[in-house]
């Protein structure tokens, strides 16, 4: 038996370590949309003339950051054993 087997056995830790990536980056992807939202608000409250395109530039902050988090969701299918 490897040495991480048998200290995970041990412990009785048992599954992947992809899942808790995964959860780390839906962390950072909901905290990074929380900031985007966050700051259109305070942006649209400042100038309110410039909502429409305040708002275009928020949905395609929040794409990205989404995406993010579904390569981070695709990463250990691609490269598990």
């Amino acid at each position: 038996m490897h040495l991480e087997t048998v200290a995970a056995a041990a412990v009785g830790m048992t599954g992947s370590l992809g899942n808790v990536g995964y959860g780390l980056a839906a962390i950072g992807a909901g905290i990074g949309i929380g900031l985007v939202v966050s700051k259109t608000i305070e942006s649209i409250a400042r100038q309110p003339e410039l909502a429409s395109r305040l708002q275009v530039t928020m949905w395609i902050g929040i794409a990205f950051t989404e995406a993010l988090a579904l390569i981070a969701l695709a990463t250990p299918f691609i490269f598990g054993k």
